[in-house]
């Protein structure tokens, strides 16, 4: 039994600092807007298999 508790309390430990890491991404990382162009061939936009 005092393994399971051992394993229990390893387990929410690690899902602590992932929780921890996912928040503080969100509070310090802040996203880029900026515009991105994706050039596309215009034989894509059309269907020849008809």
């Amino acid at each position: 039994m005092p393994s399971l508790i051992r394993l229990i309390i390893v387990l929410l430990f690690i899902g602590g600092i992932a929780y921890g890491a996912m928040f503080a991404l969100t509070v310090f990382v802040e996203p880029k807007e900026e515009e991105e162009t994706i050039r596309m061939p215009m034989r894509d936009f059309f269907d020849n298999n008809q």
